[in-house]
Order: structure tokens, then sequence, then C-alpha cells
């Protein structure tokens, strides 16, 4: 091989390997390897006391295919999230496996993922091999991250009952479209337009010691690992005399 050749296809074989070492690390449709449990003492569904704050909602949720998370739990910011799981042994697995929706934390035997029961059967070929996927308890997986969907749902907003009207304000974020996260939540006023960024509590639960008045016009942050940032802003506003416990339609779905 001519040296000037040489030199020339040494660059070119080091351009290829970056662009495939940054596709490789920017692959959001990539399948990632771990493990996954289930719930072994809780019913069919989720548990209705998960970290994410969603209460009952979150046992039910998406059928009841619901998960705890680990690292995926990401300190609140990561419920709501959906995944799809698959289970790899093939002789009892099925290729698509189940989409779940994170609404706890947890972790177990070095899990990324502990479903519910009815999620972790569904990833089974029959009623025979969920008896053996029931049985072996810990399975190995692959995972990947999914959009969100939720047909005839708008996003929702649920006041906590722990809220108590005019001091105190917290909710969460029901029926999370799409595949980014919510990582910041506004309160305006509608008559002066005077915003006010929430805290977010634990979880999915967004609180304020000081709300503001009149009727509520929310805003939200859809973010994604790219950097990516859209405020989505919705065109129902809560109510002036928000009640806790009670539940109001923003009239809005997202697919970002």
């Amino acid at each position: 091989m001519a040296p000037s050749l040489k030199f020339l296809l040494f660059p070119l074989v080091s351009l290829l390997c970056l662009q495939k070492l940054a596709d490789a690390a920017t692959c959001s449709d990539c399948f990632s390897s771990s493990r996954a449990a289930y719930y072994p003492n809780s019913s069919e569904n989720g548990t209705d006391k998960g970290a994410c704050g969603f209460g009952s909602f979150g046992a039910t949720i998406n059928d009841g295919d619901v998960s705890a998370a680990s690292d995926l739990y990401r300190n609140g910011v990561g419920c709501g999230a959906c995944y799809q799981v698959r289970c790899t042994n093939s002789s009892y697995c099925t290729d698509k496996g189940v989409t779940v929706v994170i609404t706890d934390q947890g972790s177990s035997a070095n899990t990324d993922f502990i479903l519910s029961r009815h999620a972790f059967v569904k990833m089974a070929q029959t009623s025979e091999a969920a008896t053996s996927l029931l049985a072996l308890g810990i399975v190995d997986i692959e995972y990947r991250r999914v959009s969100c969907s939720y047909p005839y749902k708008n996003i929702t907003i649920k006041i906590d009952e722990n809220s108590n009207y005019p001091y105190y304000l917290a909710f969460v974020i029901w029926y999370q479209q799409g595949k980014r996260d919510v990582t910041a939540v506004q309160l305006c006023e509608t008559q002066n337009f005077v915003c006010k960024l929430l805290d977010r509590s634990y979880g999915a639960v967004w609180t304020t010691t000081t709300p503001p008045s009149g009727p509520l016009s929310l805003r939200m942050l859809f973010s994604d690992d790219n950097g990516d940032e859209t405020w989505v802003v919705p065109v129902k506003n809560i109510p002036s005399d928000w009640k806790a416990g009670e539940t109001y339609d923003t009239g809005v779905q997202v697919n970002l």
C-alpha cells in the first residue's frame, strides 16, 4: 500500500470508529441489559403506596403494568416514565415483553425493575411459562425507554389530599405522555401572569407553600437526555377554588 494512502485510511478508520461510538452512546432505541424481579407479596397490580406519590392511581395505571425502579427512579424524575421490558430466556419469554410505567422506587439483588405480578407474567409466552418465571423470581432482561401513550386521556392534575386551600398546594401529574421527563413546573396567575416555580417534594409530587391566587395556569417543562426542552401550557386552568383530592383535566395531550 502506498504510504500516502495508508495515512489517509488511518484517519478515516478513526472517524468511523468514533462515529459508531457516538451512535451507540446516543441510541435512544437500543436495549440495555439488567435483571428484574416482581412484588412477591402484592396483588396482581402494583402498590398504592409507591415512592412516586401516585397513590392508588399508581397501582392501576396502564392496566396495572407498573414497576418500581432503582437507578431509573432518578430522585423522582423517572416517575411516570415508560419502559419496554423483556426477559431473555427464549424458552419462556416473548420478544415483545411488556411496557411498564415507573410508579415506585426499589431494588432487589442488582435489579433495575421490580414489576407488578401483572406485568411480570406478561413477559411470558404461555401461562405455563409465566408460572416458571414466577418460580424463578428474578430474571435477566433487556429494557429501553419508550413513549407513554394513553389514548383518550389528557394530562390530569391530582390535588394531594394533604393540600390546604389556600395556604399549601401539592399535586401530581397523571397520564404523563411521550418520552420526555417533566423536569420543572410553574404556576402562573392568569390575571397578571406572575409565575411561581414549584418544588419537587418527592417522587412526582410538586408543592408550594404560597400558592398564587385566582385561576392558575400550569406550565410544564418536558426535557430529554439530549438537552432538548419544551414548555407546555395546558388549555385549561386549575380553578381558583381548587380542592384537596380533586382532579383537573388540563385539556392537552403531549407527544414529545
